[in-house]
């Protein structure tokens, strides 16, 4: 029973995609089936996490083949831990959807996708098998490509394109790398190629295929330099839909590159060399490139990538302590990126704009609506004690006792260029005078919605920025979850002996 409860967090979302199906043209029954199949995933999510907390890693055979012969399913702390964040970030979206989405666009199936997407989000996470990683980052993509393009606006196609043309590179790359990989070791099972790789005498080989990786994984994560397809592609689509895709896709792909580089390619002092120069550039130029953006959504885009180069540098400098800042800010990444596309999406609603030039006098109209938006735009800053400012700590920590001294400097020009940018962000959108906009009488603004159609506007929002607010106020708790995982990705024996069957 206990590992059968791996399997749970697939089984849910696969059987709320397929009744949803079945309900094609039921658009009520559908945003319904979807928040309450979402209210029990967060419960299933919450489960899975405190018992791989009190017992360890967890892990189960399909078809009772032993590994590594067979597709194992492994249920490690970071696992778990990104399962829960995807189940609640996939909650709030769930609600925002039900209110934001338009109904002709609910009709082509946007709730049955939506949760295939998630499906795939939380395969990827929990396969202890490299080619069966690839097989979740394929779901991934195709459920994603039909979200964006859901509505067919010429905009969202030419976005789609420039996404789906770099994602099918990147899959192709790490296609390639894997057939290399096999043919290095004869082996699939991601534990299992941890001893084989090691062992391999001709490094300069073990190299050229975890650079293959780094590149496939790099460009579904939207570093430096492949990253140009994201800021092209994520302001296209509905606002709900840019916010899974900004909390959680590009982090499937940092996920990717944490297991593979703590578990496989360990201890490369090359590697490591690239990951850092690679961290550098992503915070200077996703930073820098944010900087002189006008459209909100265009803004956190090119965060999306500044804020990316964190958790490349903490893998980078490669110590328990970065390392933990890298989790640090995983998990603080998730929650605040996908509440700031929700924002986006209020904004848009209250003035029927996303230029900045154009936006103004929110909090002049709506200030309990604009407080409730400082917390995860500030968070994003890290404005201490708000979640964003606690896994910096540990990151220049770690840079300076390592003597990673460019990259302590890149990290603070990041959070500086943060700052600016937040800073002109609320001085635009919600302090200045705001213009008087032509009225759109088909538009549905937020002030014309109906009680039950405003809360699922604010409901979302306010969950995540709850969360948020714990994060950050809760910082030791996160600290020790964080420290915990770091601890086991340096220290990987244990999962390991977990998945071979090695405990004695």
């Amino acid at each position: 029973m206990t590992q059968q409860l791996i399997l749970y967090p697939l089984f849910l979302q696969i059987g709320i995609g397929i009744i949803l199906l079945f309900a094609w043209s039921k658009i009520k029954f559908q945003k319904i089936f979807s928040i309450l199949g979402s209210v029990v995933s967060v419960g299933l999510s919450c489960w899975l996490f405190y018992y791989i907390w009190n017992y360890g890693t967890q892990t189960i055979q399909s078809g009772n083949w032993a590994a590594p012969f067979g597709i194992t399913f492994v249920a490690d702390t970071l696992a778990a831990t990104l399962v829960l964040l995807t189940s609640i970030a996939g909650l709030a979206v769930s609600i925002f959807s039900a209110g934001s989405v338009l109904k002709d666009r609910l009709r082509f199936g946007y709730f049955p996708i939506f949760h295939f997407l998630l499906l795939g989000l939380n395969g990827a996470f929990l396969t202890g098998d490299i080619f069966n990683l690839y097989v979740w980052f394929e779901i991934i993509i195709i459920s994603s490509f039909v979200l964006i393009t859901i509505g067919g606006e010429k905009a969202q196609l030419e976005g789609a394109v420039k996404y789906f043309t770099l994602n099918i590179l990147a899959s192709m790359i790490f296609l390639t790398a894997i057939a290399v990989l096999y043919g290095l070791t004869g082996s699939l099972n991601m534990a299992d190629l941890a001893g084989k790789i090691a062992a391999i005498e001709n490094r300069g080989l073990v190299e050229i295929t975890g650079i293959l990786f780094l590149i496939g994984f790099g460009i579904k994560a939207g570093v430096f330099p492949l990253y140009f397809w994201l800021p092209a592609s994520y302001h296209t689509p509905p606002f709900a839909v840019s916010a899974i895709f900004g909390g959680l896709l590009t982090k499937v792909g940092v996920y990717a590159l944490i297991r593979v580089f703590t578990l496989i390619f360990t201890s490369d002092a090359f590697l490591d060399n690239i990951l850092m120069v690679i961290a550098i550039l992503t915070l200077v130029s996703g930073g820098i490139g944010a900087l002189v953006q006008n459209n909100m959504r265009k803004v956190f885009s090119y965060l999306i990538i500044c804020h990316i180069g964190y958790m490349i540098a903490g893998l980078g400098m490669f110590t328990e302590v970065a390392i933990a800042g890298a989790v640090f800010y995983l998990i603080h990444d998730i929650i605040v990126k996908t509440n700031l596309f929700m924002l986006s999406g209020l904004v848009y609603r209250l003035k029927g704009t996303n230029s900045m030039r154009d936006l103004g006098g929110i909090y002049a109209k709506w200030p309990k609506i604009s407080l409730l938006l400082f917390i995860p735009l500030f968070s994003l800053v890290g404005i201490p004690p708000l979640s964003g400012f606690w896994p910096k700590i540990n990151l220049i920590k770690a840079g300076f006792s390592g003597g990673s001294y460019i990259t302590v400097g890149a990290i603070i020009f990041a959070s500086f260029i943060t700052l600016v940018i937040i800073a002109r962000l609320w001085a635009e959108v919600f302090w200045k005078e705001g213009k008087e906009l032509p009225f759109r009488p088909n538009f549905g603004y937020f002030t014309k919605m109906k009680t039950y159609k405003r809360l699922q506007f604010i409901v979302p929002v306010a969950l995540l920025s709850i969360v948020s607010l714990y994060i950050g106020f809760g910082a030791e708790h996160i600290q020790e979850l964080s420290a915990r995982i770091a601890d086991e990705l340096v220290n990987n024996q244990g999962y390991i002996d977990s998945v071979l069957n090695l405990k004695k």
